[in-house]
């Protein structure tokens, strides 16, 4: 029998906030509307994204000029809980688009059969992935799992998993959990595409080094933060926040010979949405330079296009995988259950 998205083994996979979410938290619902309009577009998505701080009230702003639309997100604590929140209300729910995604759990989302087809020109996506062909996901931005650490306190990162296995056990890490949030399962995805059925043993080795398994990715870097451990699961791009928002250049990511497991994130249409064409609108939207420069330095990734403006100077200095790990996405929907059944019982929780 399928393993639907709302079955215990894969509960709601706790989507990761932006970096500042480790420094303030905020409780979001929506995005309160500012302007009347003809129309209302709905857009579910992830605390992070929608909070004040992260992409929603610039993406908001700029497309009301453009739309004759009241466009409003609607926040839950994770990409994941938004689809289960569309999967809930089914026929009756309010969203007409959701946005946050990532492409590990795309194949999963389209099996609910509720989303349209996205109509939006994507020949200017530049993704590390090449040519993009899903008629129904949507990129918007990606990154990719990291090791992030502080160089004062560690001056020689290690640089592959063999490495780090090979540390003394008092070397501490901190990561998430692969059944409640995306950098989590992006770690097991990575493991798992760099060696294949040698992933256990990983695992086994890197256990005594794991301080704790957190919920989701604010917790983590929340604890990596006050120094609780050398290490934390994030974003080659995370360094990017320290070094723009906070002029703090001690922050880095490791580049691990193995290679680094790409995140895409993407949005889709809501089949049973009544107003399809200014959704289509929206999408096509969220691949203009003004949401893609938008992005960057709010989100803390990288566009999923290449704009005029280009990136931030602090984006420039980032270390850039020279090998793309990435698993198709079917082939995740097939075998995330029993990959998620193995780190269990190796790490016994």
């Amino acid at each position: 029998m399928h393993r639907s998205l709302i079955t215990p083994l894969t509960t709601p996979l706790f989507r990761r906030a932006v970096l500042t979410c480790a420094l303030a938290a905020t409780a979001v619902t929506s995005i309160p509307a500012t302007a009347a309009a003809s129309k209302t577009l709905t857009v579910y998505t992830y605390d992070a994204f929608a909070a004040d701080w992260g992409p929603a009230p610039g993406i908001e702003k700029a497309f009301e000029k453009v739309c004759d639309c009241d466009l409003q997100f609607v926040a839950a604590d994770s990409s994941i809980g938004a689809l289960r929140k569309i999967q809930l209300e089914g026929d009756q729910t309010k969203a007409d688009v959701i946005l946050g995604l990532d492409t590990n759990i795309a194949e999963a989302a389209r099996e609910t059969g509720l989303f349209a087809e996205h109509g939006a020109d994507t020949a200017a996506l530049t993704l590390p992935t090449g040519e993009w062909s899903d008629s129904t996901f949507l990129p918007f931005d990606y990154s990719y799992f990291s090791f992030v650490y502080n160089k004062e306190n560690v001056p020689t990162p290690p640089t592959s998993f063999a490495t780090l296995n090979e540390l003394p056990n008092d070397f501490k890490i901190v990561i998430q959990d692969p059944r409640s949030s995306t950098p989590g399962l992006g770690l097991l995805l990575w493991i798992q595409a760099a060696y294949g059925e040698q992933a256990d043993s990983i695992w086994k080795q890197l256990a005594p080094k794991i301080v704790t398994v957190t919920k989701g990715w604010s917790d983590a870097y929340g604890l990596f933060l006050k120094d609780e451990a050398d290490m934390v699961l994030s974003y080659t791009t995370s360094p990017a926040y320290h070094e723009i928002a906070e002029q703090d250049t001690r922050f880095a990511a490791a580049p691990f010979d193995e290679g680094h497991y790409l995140q895409i994130e993407v949005a889709a249409i809501v089949k049973s949405s009544t107003n399809q064409e200014l959704a289509k609108q929206f999408m096509q939207f969220m691949l203009s330079d003004t949401v893609q420069d938008i992005i960057p330095t709010t989100n803390w990734v990288y566009p999923a296009t290449s704009t005029e403006k280009g990136l931030p100077e602090g984006f420039t200095s980032l270390h850039v995988p020279e090998k793309t790990l990435l698993i198709d996405g079917i082939e995740v929907e097939k075998s995330r259950a029993q990959w998620i059944d193995q780190w269990v019982e190796t790490l016994g929780n």
